[in-house]
């Protein structure tokens, strides 16, 4: 899982190449980015976000200008420990076009409860600062990606 911060604006990454610290602006997470310091291209968000707060969590989902694929789960959830791989290739395959974030049900119980999550691994998909769907339990990479892609199409008709 990527390290990053979250702020009021954006997600903090560090650059690969110098190590400066530079801002994903919620708005343009589809954009290419130069490193502010070496001026280097940063790489595509390509493995999932952890997310520790539920503001950041809604910053995401309200501002984000790509799709955000949320993983609900838990440390304990064999299932959950089972999609994570392949949540991996999602994020890595759909880079700069999909974003994927995980949530710990267990850390941000508000969460699981104001979306009603009742078993997990829960996925759901949001565009527009909207869920538009969510399916229950593992799935491989590709049935994933094709939820992500049927969902993401409907909600822009």
């Amino acid at each position: 899982m990527a390290t990053v911060d979250f702020d009021d604006k954006g997600i903090v990454v560090a650059c690969p190449a110098c190590g400066q610290k530079n801002r994903l602006a919620y708005e343009r997470l589809g954009d290419p980015v130069k490193c502010g310091k070496c001026k280097q291209e940063l790489p595509a968000l390509n493995t999932p976000i952890e997310v520790h707060a539920s503001a950041d969590f809604d910053r995401l989902i309200a501002r984000s200008s790509i799709p955000v694929v949320v993983d609900y789960w838990a440390p304990w959830c064999g299932p959950c420990r089972m999609v994570a791989p392949e949540l991996q290739k999602v994020a890595a395959r759909q880079a700069g076009k999909v974003l994927v974030v995980k949530v710990n049900t267990d850390e941000l119980q508000d969460l699981g409860q104001r979306f009603g999550i009742r078993s997990i691994p829960t996925l759901a998909v949001f565009a527009g600062g909207k869920e538009v769907t969510r399916s229950a339990g593992a799935r491989p990479a590709n049935e994933i990606e094709k939820l992500v892609e049927q969902a993401t199409s409907t909600a822009h008709r």
